[in-house]
C-alpha cells in the first residue's frame, strides 16, 4: 500500500460529513492548498434529471470578481463589428476564413460568439462546436449584434453553467490567491444563478448538495443555509 503524505494524512483527518460555512471552507482550502495558485470550485448536486428538456440547468452568470484565468474568445463578424469585437479584446474575428480554421482542427478557444448575420457559416460548424461546448447560441448571448459588449462580459468573468446527467453543475469560482472576499461574492453569485435558473420541470428538493473545493485540495460540503433559496 502507498505511503500516504503528509497532506493526504492532513486531508484524512477532517470529518466528511461536516458541513461548513463558505468563510470555514476558504479557511481550510487555505490550510492545505498547493504550492501554485488553485482554482477554487463550487459543485452543485441538483434535484434534476436533464434527460428531460424541462429540467435543462443552463446558462450564463458573471462573476463580479473574475475568473482568474485568461479566456481565449473567436468571433465571427464583419465590417464595424469584426473591429469592435478586435477592440474588446476578441483573441480571433473573422468568417469563413475563421470557419475553415476551425475545420482544420484549430480550436483553442473557451468562447466562440456570433453575430446574428454570420449563423449561416457558423451553422456549418455544428459537428465542430457542438461536442465541445462550443456552438453560439442566442440563449446564452454568444449569438449577439453586440459582440462588443459580449467579448468583453466572457474576458471579464463570465462562466457558461451546464448541468451534467448526474445533476451536478460545477464551475471555477476563482483563485486560491483571491481575497476571501472576492471569493465569497463569485460564490454567491454562481449559486444565486443556479438557483434562479430552477426548471419547470424540478420536483422535489433543487438543490441538494453544495461543495467547495480547489485543484489539490479536500472536497468541503457547504451548510445549504449558505445559498440563498437553496
Amino acid at each position: 500500500m502507498a505511503k500516504q503524505t503528509k497532506k493526504q494524512q492532513e486531508v484524512a483527518k477532517l470529518d466528511p460529513e461536516k458541513l461548513y460555512t463558505v468563510d470555514e471552507a476558504i479557511a481550510v482550502l487555505r490550510e492545505h492548498k498547493a504550492k501554485f495558485d488553485e482554482t477554487v470550485e463550487v459543485a452543485m448536486n441538483l434535484g434534476v434529471d436533464p434527460r428531460h428538456a424541462d429540467q435543462m440547468v443552463r446558462g450564463m452568470v458573471s462573476l463580479p470578481s473574475g475568473t482568474g484565468k485568461t479566456v481565449k474568445v473567436a468571433v465571427f463578424a464583419k465590417g464595424d463589428n469584426a473591429e469592435k469585437a478586435t477592440a474588446a479584446g476578441a483573441d480571433k474575428v473573422g468568417a469563413e476564413d475563421l470557419m475553415e480554421d476551425m475545420q482544420n482542427g484549430n480550436l483553442d478557444y473557451d468562447r466562440v460568439i456570433a453575430t446574428p448575420d454570420m449563423m449561416g457559416v457558423v451553422g456549418r460548424l455544428g459537428k465542430v462546436l457542438g461536442p465541445k461546448g462550443l456552438m453560439p447560441n442566442p440563449k446564452l448571448g454568444t449569438v449577439t449584434p453586440n459582440v462588443e459588449q459580449a467579448v468583453k462580459d466572457a474576458k471579464g468573468g463570465q462562466v457558461e453553467f451546464r448541468v451534467e446527467k448526474m445533476g451536478i453543475i460545477h464551475s471555477g469560482i476563482g483563485k486560491m490567491s483571491f481575497k476571501d472576499e472576492d471569493l465569497k461574492a463569485n460564490f454567491k453569485s454562481f449559486t444565486d444563478a443556479i438557483v434562479k435558473a430552477k426548471p419547470s420541470g424540478a420536483k422535489g428538493k433543487y438543490v441538494k448538495k453544495v461543495s467547495l473545493t480547489s485543484s489539490m485540495g479536500p472536497g468541503l460540503k457547504i451548510d445549504l443555509a449558505e445559498v440563498e433559496g437553496a
